[in-house]
This record gives structure tokens, sequence and C-alpha cells, in this order.
């Protein structure tokens, strides 16, 4: 049993289980306004490097994951704390605004319930230690970036970034993995999609991902090592080309229409922080 600090563990993660939950609160608010507030941004520095005035469907600042306050995005009306109580008000107001009875994205419950169950998971893995405090800082930046990604097919720097430095930095000490692979996983996990990249383009002529896809498998590969990255790919390009097919089986979407790589990584990359040296023992040994 991982360490608890003599707590008993069903309180534990009923505590861990709340915990998440309120986190992926946040998480919806930064999957919804982060990339609204990088397409402002970029607007705004393009209108003043083209020296044009701004357009009327800019967005309005401010804009940011803390304000303004949390309000209906159909209606505009303010949220109320005892309507934004993760998971329980989504059910109490049956799905929908409580002001304008708009529906109400499945996305926000969703978030809350997936953010949860990985707190948990994470805190019964490792138990009450700092490198649960550091897992769960992973775990809730993957949630976020396979949200956005899902959603607007951007992965931003300004969380794949932060997130691969500090892989680096925790690893200093060796705390999943030595620093030496760490660095060689930073730059085999950016170069390996990087080069797969530029070969597909050259081939059909076509963008075949993102360049934030080869930042987010870098900081994987700063988190885990590069021992790590065959797994992660494998996993990650399984589960996507499954996907894929039973989206264009089962949904009828159109081959032409790109599918998001990002979370795909992403829940590859969780699974190889919390059980890859698992998995690829278990490969060893079947084989």
């Amino acid at each position: 049993m991982p360490d608890m600090l003599g707590l008993s563990v069903a309180p534990v993660l009923a505590v861990s289980l709340i915990l998440g939950l309120l986190v992926g609160s946040f998480i919806n608010v930064v999957i919804y306004r982060l990339p609204r507030q990088l397409a402002a941004t970029w607007r705004r520095d393009s209108q003043e490097f083209l020296e044009i005035e701004p357009d009327s469907e800019a967005v309005p600042e401010p804009l940011n994951v803390v304000f303004p306050a949390s309000h209906c995005p159909q209606c505009g009306a303010p949220i109320k704390a005892i309507q934004n109580i993760p998971l329980l008000s989504y059910l109490l107001l049956r799905g929908r605004c409580a002001h304008c009875r708009a529906a109400i994205s499945l996305q926000y419950p969703l978030v809350e319930l997936v953010s949860g169950l990985l707190t948990v998971m994470v805190v019964y893995q490792f138990g009450l230690t700092a490198t649960t405090a550091l897992a769960l800082l992973f775990s809730w930046s993957l949630l976020a970036l396979t949200g956005i990604d899902f959603n607007e097919q951007i992965l931003p720097d300004g969380i794949t970034l932060p997130l691969l430095w500090l892989g680096l930095l925790v690893n200093v000490n060796g705390l999943f993995t030595s620093l030496d692979s760490a660095v060689i996983g930073a730059a085999a996990g950016y170069l390996s999609l990087w080069s797969v990249f530029w070969l597909f383009k050259l081939v059909t002529g076509k963008e075949g991902m993102g360049h934030g896809d080869f930042k987010l498998l870098a900081a994987l590969g700063a988190w885990m090592g590069w021992q790590q990255l065959l797994l992660i790919v494998l996993l990650s390009s399984l589960v996507g080309a499954v996907v894929g097919l039973l989206m264009v089986i089962l949904l009828g979407r159109d081959r032409q229409i790109p599918i998001p790589f990002g979370p795909y990584l992403a829940a590859a990359g969780w699974i190889a922080l919390l059980w890859g040296e698992t998995l690829t023992t278990s490969y060893l040994t079947l084989f």
C-alpha cells in the first residue's frame, strides 16, 4: 500500500476525489477561456503589426482564467456559488442554465469527473508524498491540454513549455528518471515527431500534425525519460487509430477532417507515468 501517513485509505481517497472535482471545475475554465484569451491576443498583435484599427469582433478585455466571474456563455447571467458545485449542480439543474434554460455542455461534468478519478488514482498510486503533488500537477495539466486540443486543435505553449521545464527540474534528483534520461527524452520526444512531420509533408505535401504535439511529447520525455517514449507513441497511435476508425465507420466522420493527436499523447503519457515500468516489464517478460 502507498504511504498514507498513517491515515485510513478511504477518507484520504474521498478527500482526493473532492479535491479533484474542484480542480476539474477550474480546468473547465482554462479549457474554455485560454484559447479565447490567446485568440484575442493574436488578433490585437496582428492589428498592431498591420497598423489597423481594432475590429468590433475583438474579445472584450479583461479575459483570463480568473476574470470575469463565471457566467452562462449563452445569456451572460452570473453563475451563483450554489450553481457551481462540481457534478452536483449539473445534476440538480438537469444540464440546463438556471436563467435561460440553455443546455450546458456535457464537457463540464465529464471533465470534473475525470479530474476527480485521476486525482484518486494518483494519490492511491503514490500516497501522501511530494511526488503525488507533482504527479497531480502533471495530470491536471494533461487534462487541460486534452480538453483544449479536442475543442480547438491547439496545444498552448503556456501549458506545454512550463510542463517541459518542470519535468526537467523534478528529475534533477532523479524523481521519476535520471536527469540524463530526462534531457535525452525531451530532445528525442521533440525531434521524433518533428521528423515524422517533415517526412509526411515531403511525401504528401500536407501537414500531418501540429507543432504543439512535438512540444507535448518533449514534455512527456522530460518527465519520464527516453525509455518511455516508444511506449507512449505506440499507445497513443493505437488508441488514436482505433478511435479514428470508429468515428469514420460509426459516425460517418469525413476522413479529411483532422483529428487532434494531443489527447491520445496525453492519455498515453499519463498511463506511462503511473504504470509505464510495469507495462514495459510485462511486455519484455511476455516476449
